[in-house]
């Protein structure tokens, strides 16, 4: 079963992404950050909005999103290997063309190395890489090769720890040499790449030398070392900021790449990491299981791989006793079968693929591309304003304009000396670069699946039972429904056979006595039954043989295994769903043991037997079998169709598939939060109407008729447009297909609306692909799905997708706090600076107080602000659409109030300060200094004022939750003792001079003001219509 679920303010019918057109449409698009979807973009598109920034440090503006050159490298050393497996295959076929092929493979299997086992790593290896059938003959054949590794093709390893020692000192484990980690030192370096900043260290040691040599070293020192400190401070806390997350990240890859499978070991299976894997290993594969090392089939059943991502060829490849050999890496497309393990970690190819690459530094999202246009408007506003303000103080000191604080010209043409004039045109350059390094956020584009993957780092929750609930056995019903007085020996013998052979589970039974079931819920329940009936799974399982298999199928929702029994009987057994198996039933065995006709009245009584579980939300599941001539049997038995008709019912049994507690709170969250879930599954639509019920996905009785309840048949045979039209009021689809789930999710995107999916098989793999966000199962997930999915929900609970929606929209919230704290803080430094260097020729904030400004704002902003926990106001809000603007009206609003409130407090500081602050009676020099502290101090507590605010852009209580965000309240502590250090203690590195208790009343006031200021700023309302909107609107 999966859900489909969906969230959209409003339609959208000229959506490039949310329409069908593929073709290239949105590359016609003018905006290089037009990229809405960027799951299936071309690699030329992702590359031309790199290139479309305006980026002064690429390597750390682009450090979470995909690298398009390790892509290239990667793609590269995938072929090379590729190459060199396809090299040793054509050199095997040229070696057996001649006579010496099979005196070759005598030759190697004859070298029987010392040691614990028969057989070396280096043989395996070579017959794995060269596929070599003749060696494996000539070892005895899989079996021959399992005694040569001393392990059993039925029961394994003995999997104690001296025998798991013995394997990995033989063959080595299965673990490859992962490329390590960029170290601190290349963090440092990637920072140091910010062109301002070696501007600004350039500029440092012009001042520090041209200081020194006219001040001396005692006084002249402090101006270049002033800007080299604060540039390298910036550096460092940059670097440390993102080798943090570097590690969160590897962390993060460290936990996908380790899957965790079932093996069977001394008899039973167990579940165990695929780093913990060995030769001689015997593992179950299924559909969707990634094959987790080299090896040899032992049976199969139908069993298809796609060889792909080894061969680079999409050609799906059947494996059998003629063609057994299975490479890692490879995905189990169909089928089922074991595997004996004999090549594992680097000495698989895929080990050694793994081992050439590393993994990509992130993932593309939207979200990304649009941070990094908004980082792009903003920068090029600070580089216009930066050059604006170089030209306009080079014009005002060359021309005279610019006075010293006792009035005097700085600079006279014939009287100032060179040396000066360097200097001072040095400190106008480093204020105009500064800047341009405030005004450049490279810190804006955060990591916004970081957030996201860790909210689902929880403890894995028990999943629940499903249990056998009731049951139709002989024509009438069982009850209780594991009772063995209603069943007569024939019923009996052939249910347990159908039970224990035509099932991919299994049963252990411990020393302990204890049972143990493995498989999916399914069949854990069905295979629990059978015991409850006194099955004993491995006496029955060795009453007959497997002869051939037909692997459950989602789109004919049943599978079935013929068996040849010690009478050369062959019986088919066939399990599915009720009404599908049902359908193909033409007898069953009544109480007295015989096989009577399935006449109308007993068709009905099954019906509606089927219909009455259903509605009680029950999982029907009919078991049938038939017999069949052997000499019938066809002697290719992987091409054989299994016979589906003339069926003998057995039995139907009701599952019960328990709602985990907390999953209809999760779909009201949902549904409050403007997300409408829907159901897509395979079970019978009564089944799942009733399931919807008691989830909550539907409100009563009444809505659940067409179109809100519908059949998968039903569905795909509307045309395109009828399907969209019918796709808005879908709530349940019952006896669905892949497709069907893959067309509900287009039709849905072709609306406009933003289309998530969760899913666990490989049948879900396309929906998963196709939406906008792909959820998979952790536990029972396969790794087709898993590998088609944006997020892996690892407890399988629906709980967890009302997690997922909370931190995405925390994250984008974060974001959005972030963007209005740090454009307050531009708008308000660009436009003191520029309006004071054009009316006086001075600037109140100089190079090292904007870097003090600039780390504030960027990354302690961004640790500050960017980790708000999410709250549940967040899921009060409607979705946010996909061309929704980021900067919202309500930012807009509160952001230029308190810019304004800023710029005009403190330019009237600037020009007025030595008035209001009583400084007449002190020197010019004295109160300019105190006067720019002054304005220094108050602006900075301004923005820590001001970081309060942007916690709640659209609240009146802006400490509402602040205790439980420990780091904000470290932050906004560490800036502020900073702040009254550099104050108080280091005035010469700032050019600032100590500010008594009434300055400091003074700057704390204007800062405070802020809050009253932001409350009545909440109360002036704005238009839902976006700005942008509004302005082309009146235009137009």
């Amino acid at each position: 079963m999966s859900g489909v679920f969906k969230s959209s303010p409003r339609r959208r019918r000229s959506d490039l992404e949310a329409g069908g057109s593929r073709s290239g449409e949105d590359d016609d698009s003018s905006d290089p950050f037009n990229i809405l979807s960027t799951k299936n973009a071309p690699v030329h598109r992702l590359r031309r909005w790199r290139q479309a920034a305006l980026v002064l440090n690429a390597s750390r503006r682009f450090r979470y999103t995909l690298d398009l050159k390790k892509e290239e490298e990667k793609k590269e050393v995938l072929r090379k290997i590729r190459t060199h497996a396809q090299v040793i295959r054509a050199a095997y076929l040229f070696r057996e063309a001649g006579a010496g092929a099979q005196v070759n493979g005598t030759k190697e299997s004859d070298q029987v190395p010392g040691g614990d086992f028969e057989i070396s790593k280096e043989q395996l290896a070579a017959m794995s890489k060269d596929r070599n059938l003749n060696t494996l003959e000539v070892l005895g054949g899989v079996t021959g090769l399992a005694n040569s590794l001393k392990t059993n093709t039925e029961k394994g390893i003995h999997g104690d720890d001296a025998d798991l020692l013995k394997r990995r000192n033989a063959f080595g484990s299965n673990t490859y040499p992962q490329k390590k980690g960029r170290s601190f030192w290349m963090f440092l370096w990637e920072a140091w790449q910010d062109l301002t900043l070696i501007i600004l260290m350039i500029a440092a040691v012009a001042s520090l030398v041209l200081g020194i040599k006219t001040e001396g070293i005692k006084e002249g020192w402090y101006d270049g070392a002033s800007i080299a400190f604060a540039v390298i401070l910036v550096i460092v806390v940059t670097a440390i900021s993102d080798y943090k997350q570097s590690l969160q990240f590897q962390n993060l890859n460290e936990e996908k790449r380790n899957i965790h499978l079932e093996v069977i070991r001394g008899g039973r299976r167990i579940e165990i990491s695929i780093y913990d894997i060995v030769v001689g290993d015997v593992i179950p594969l299924n559909i969707g299981n990634q094959v987790p090392a080299d090896g040899v089939l032992i049976s199969g059943h139908s069993l298809a791989i796609d060889e792909s991502s080894m061969t680079g060829e999409s050609k799906i490849v059947h494996k059998n006793l003629r063609d057994p050999f299975l490479m890692s890496g490879c995905k189990v497309a169909d089928g089922s079968g074991t595997m004996l393990v004999t090549g594992v970690g680097i000495n698989t190819e895929w080990g050694l693929l793994m081992s050439s690459i590393s993994e990509d530094t992130g993932e593309e999202t939207p979200l990304q591309v649009r941070l990094n246009g908004v980082a792009t408007f903003i920068g090029a506003i600070g580089l216009t304003v930066a050059l604006v303000v170089l030209v306009v103080l080079l014009a005002r000191y060359f021309s005279g304009h610019t006075t010293n604080p006792d009035g005097t010209r700085q600079f006279v043409r014939g009287r100032t000396k060179a040396s000066h004039a360097v200097d001072d045109t040095i400190k106008i350059l480093t204020v105009a670069v500064t800047i341009v390094v405030v005004a450049v956020p490279e810190g804006l584009p955060l990591a916004v699946t970081l957030t996201l993957a860790y909210s689902m780092r929880k403890m894995m929750a028990d999943k629940a039972l499903m249990t056998v609930v009731e049951a139709y056995v002989c024509g009438q019903k069982m009850d209780p429904p594991d009772s063995k007085s209603n069943l007569c020996a024939s019923v009996s013998s052939l249910l347990m056979e159908g039970i224990a052979q035509n099932t991919t589970g299994s049963v252990f039974t411990s020393e302990g006595g204890e049972l143990e079931v493995s498989g999916s819920p399914t069949e854990k329940a069905i295979l629990v039954w059978g015991v409850k009936l006194g099955m004993n799974f491995d006496v029955v399982r060795s009453q007959s043989s497997v002869i051939h298999v037909f692997p459950f199928n989602s789109e004919k929702k049943k599978g079935g295994v013929a068996l040849k029994l010690p009478d050369s009987q062959v019986h088919i057994h066939w399990k599915g769903a009720a009404e599908i198996v049902l359908a193909s039933c033409t007898s069953y065995i009544d109480a007295n043991d015989n096989i009577v006709p399935l006449d109308d009245n007993k068709m009905v009584f099954y019906k509606k037997a089927i219909e009455a579980m259903a509605a009680s939300s029950l999982r029907c599941v009919a078991i049938a079998y038939r017999t069949f001539e052997l000499e019938k049997v066809p002697a290719d038995v992987d091409q054989w169709a299994l016979p589906q008709d003339d069926l003998v019912l057995l039995a139907i049994v009701g599952l019960k598939d328990p709602c985990r507690p907390g999953v209809k709170d999760a779909v009201r969250l949902c549904q409050n939060a403007g997300v409408k879930v829907r159901m897509v599954t395979g079970d019978n639509p009564q089944t799942a109407k009733a399931i919807a019920l008691e989830c909550g996905i539907l409100n009563s009785v009444e809505e659940a008729v067409e179109p809100n309840v519908i059949e998968g048949k039903v569905f795909r045979a509307y045309s395109d447009a009828e399907r969209e039209d019918i796709a808005e009021k879908i709530s349940v689809m019952g006896r669905s297909s892949p497709n069907d789930k893959l067309l509900l999710v287009q039709a849905l995107k072709k609306r406009g609306h933003v289309v998530a999916v969760t899913g666990d098989g490989t049948n879900d793999a396309p929906a998963l692909h196709e939406a906008d966000i792909g959820l998979s199962m952790g536990i029972q997930g396969t790794e087709v799905a898993k590998e088609s999915s944006d997020i892996i929900i690892l407890d399988d609970n629906f709980s967890s997708v009302v997690k997922v929606v909370r931190w995405g929209r925390s994250v984008y919230a974060n974001i959005q706090k972030f963007i209005q704290f740090q454009l307050t803080v531009n708008v308000a430094a660009l436009i003191i600076n520029v309006v004071a260097a054009v009316s006086s020729g001075d600037v109140p904030l100089n190079a090292v107080e904007l870097l003090w400004v600039n780390l504030i704002m960027d990354t302690l902003g961004a640790l500050a602000l960017a980790t708000e926990p999410p709250t549940d106001h967040l899921m009060l809000r409607s979705p946010v659409g996909r061309r929704e603007p980021l900067i919202t009206n309500i930012m807009w609003r509160n952001l230029l109030i308190q810019a304004a409130y800023q710029v005009s407090v403190l330019l009237v500081l600037n020009f007025r300060g030595r008035s209001l602050l009583g400084l007449e009676s002190d020197t010019p020099e004295h109160a300019s200094k105190v006067k720019n502290s002054l304005i220094f101090n108050a602006f900075v507590l301004c923005q820590i004022f001001n970081e309060f605010n942007a916690r709640k852009p659209d609240e009146f209580n802006i400490f509402k939750g602040i205790g439980s965000n420990r780091l904000f309240i470290g932050i906004v502590t560490v800036t502020l003792v900073l702040q009254v250090i550099i104050i108080e203690f280091i005035g010469k590195f700032t050019d600032t001079v100590r500010l008594d208790w009434k300055q400091w009343l003074v700057s704390v006031a204007i800062g405070f003001i802020s809050w009253p200021l932001a409350v009545i700023g909440k109360l002036i309302p704005v238009p839902d219509t976006p700005l942008h909107q509004l302005i082309t609107c009146r235009r137009d």
